[in-house]
């Protein structure tokens, strides 16, 4: 049985976008170790601008961060016309508090990872996530 939760066990490019360099680096390695390829982001801004003309299979994107939020980096994301504007994004968050998981489905997103990010959570939400979308290279305009 494979690690790989890739789309016919291929490698995934995953943008991630927090503004905590840890965090950053974290996520960078566990998915390095399943032979996934991170892209970090350190705000909302800079996660849109690399989305418009760069292709991922999927964002995982922090809630609280100053100057965008990932909420209003979510909204933004959704109302665009950019091919990206469907890809697949998880809610990364240690404020378990404020809001229900389905609370983030309803902003948009199509997950909720809880911090500290457990290894195996990540990985089957990716997993899930990923089986249904066509692959970022295909997934460019023509």
């Amino acid at each position: 049985m494979s690690h790989n939760p890739g789309l016919d066990g291929r490698p995934l490019k995953v943008l991630h976008v927090d503004d905590d360099p840890m965090n950053l680096r974290v996520v960078q390695e566990i998915l390095g170790a399943f032979g996934h390829q991170a892209v970090a982001a350190c705000c909302g801004r800079d996660a849109l601008d690399r989305l418009s003309v760069e292709p991922f299979d999927i964002v995982l994107l922090d809630i609280h961060m100053p100057g965008m939020t990932g909420v209003e980096v979510i909204a933004e994301l959704r109302a665009s016309t950019t091919p990206q504007a469907r890809i697949p994004v998880i809610a990364l968050t240690a404020d378990v508090y404020s809001r229900r998981p389905a609370e983030y489905i309803a902003l948009g997103f199509n997950d909720f990872v809880a911090k500290p990010i457990l290894v195996s959570g990540l990985m089957a939400s990716i997993r899930r996530l990923t089986a249904a979308t066509a692959p970022a290279a295909f997934s460019r305009a023509s």
